[in-house]
């Protein structure tokens, strides 16, 4: 079927006669079409990527890759507990913390809020909050003078500044000759951080872990022990062996529980994206069964002058198959370099054309990142490309047949 003559024959027809034009015209669109196909699945595909990237680092930036709490809800034996802990395999960083929901007032304005307590020297193994203080440090937060640490967006919500005063309000209550009032404690602002996620800027403050206990009335006790791993996506199994080996005493939980059917969506969309947008390169790679069937009709008369000097059914196919295929080809490998080119540059281009155009894609309160990241996986590049150049090669089957069909007799009999 590709012989030598085939293959000379299949590459000759690429080239347009005066006579053929409106036919290389069809051809170009269907170059063009499947390159524009190819370009939107690598750069799609590579965005979503960025995205699923992004949110999984700062996601587990702020989360424990493993939680071990109290079955109660409390932890009083924490400090053998975290000796314990810090000696297993795989883990590389142990701190103990105390969470619990307020009501954060200042002046006029009121937000509901995820108090979490920590130790200032410990929190650094487990989150990356030390590394993206915007004013401040961890290190601020000393037991009793009851500082608080807020997320960016929160702080820009409250109106406050490093230095101010806030009130949080707890869900506990104190029995006063006025009757039952909700619990009230003052705080000054002594940090800011920002790790450029919505959810923590906005709706998380820290604490020291001593004001945090006495805030939620704890004692001695805290309400778990936060655990960084060297690989964050063994976490089930290692989370599983903590547990046999506490013998089940304690709750263990890893990230996987709290965010799985989050990632899990972001997998099926990536799923979902890539069969959409491989219908746009599929309807380009069939709108090569159109020209091929112009170009079949155009060439009846060689077919037929070919097959009289012996050229064979399966020779004659082939060389339509070549025709697709080139076209098929020169489609795919444009519209690879052009989305490779666009995946590795995309980071660039969206804000020149949010700062040309004065507008922002991406608003940070109501998407969970407020850039537009990209992440080129070359696995993806090849499935895509091979994905496309197969669906071509499809598209010709059927021209390539027709051809093969020419009888000589009935065409020559008109020449």
């Amino acid at each position: 079927m590709f012989k030598p003559l085939t293959l000379f024959i299949g590459l000759r027809y690429t080239r347009a006669k005066r006579r053929t034009q409106f036919i290389s015209f069809i051809t170009l669109t269907s170059v063009l079409g499947i390159a524009l196909g190819v370009t939107a699945l690598i750069a799609v595909l590579s965005v979503m990527n960025g995205f699923e990237s992004e949110l999984r680092d700062r996601i587990l930036g702020m989360t424990s890759h493993t939680t071990i709490s109290g079955r109660s809800g409390k932890l009083y034996d924490w400090q053998q507990l975290e000796k314990e802990v810090s000696g297993k395999p795989h883990v590389i960083g142990v701190a103990p913390f105390v969470k619990g929901q307020v009501m954060i007032n200042a002046g006029r304005r009121v937000s509901g809020t995820l108090i979490r307590g920590i130790i200032p020297k410990y929190e650094p193994q487990v989150s990356e909050i030390a590394s993206n203080m915007k004013a401040g440090k961890l290190s601020d937060l000393v037991a009793s003078k009851f500082g608080i640490v807020l997320g960016a967006e929160l702080a820009n919500y409250l109106g406050v500044m490093p230095g101010d005063k806030i009130t949080l309000i707890t869900s506990q209550l104190n029995s006063t000759p006025a009757g039952i009032l909700p619990r009230l404690k003052r705080f000054t602002v002594v940090g800011i951080f920002r790790v450029g996620m919505y959810e923590y800027d906005r709706n998380m403050a820290l604490i020291h872990i001593d004001d945090a206990k006495k805030l939620f009335r704890l004692g001695d006790a805290v309400n778990g022990l936060r655990l960084k791993l060297d690989d964050l996506f063994n976490a089930p199994q290692i989370a599983q062996g903590l547990a046999n080996e506490l013998y089940n005493h304690y709750r263990v939980s890893d990230w996987t529980k709290a965010h799985s059917n989050f990632f899990r969506t972001i997998k099926t969309e990536k799923r979902v994206m890539f069969i959409i947008l491989l219908l746009i390169v599929a309807v380009a790679a069939f709108n090569i069964v159109s020209t091929l069937v112009m170009v079949v009709t155009d060439k009846r008369g060689d077919i037929a002058i070919l097959k009289t000097q012996g050229l064979s059914n399966m020779s004659v196919m082939g060389i339509f198959i070549i025709l697709g295929g080139i076209i098929g080809m020169i489609g795919t490998m444009l519209g690879t370099v052009c989305g490779v080119l666009l995946a590795l540059n995309i980071e660039t281009i969206v804000p020149a054309i949010e700062s040309f155009f004065g507008v922002h894609f991406m608003a940070a309160d109501v998407y969970y990142i407020s850039d537009v990241p990209s992440k080129l996986e070359w696995s993806d590049v090849y499935t895509i490309a091979t994905v496309s150049f197969v669906l071509s090669l499809v598209a010709t089957l059927y021209p390539a047949w027709q051809a093969s069909r020419v009888n000589p007799a009935e065409v020559l009999r008109y020449e």
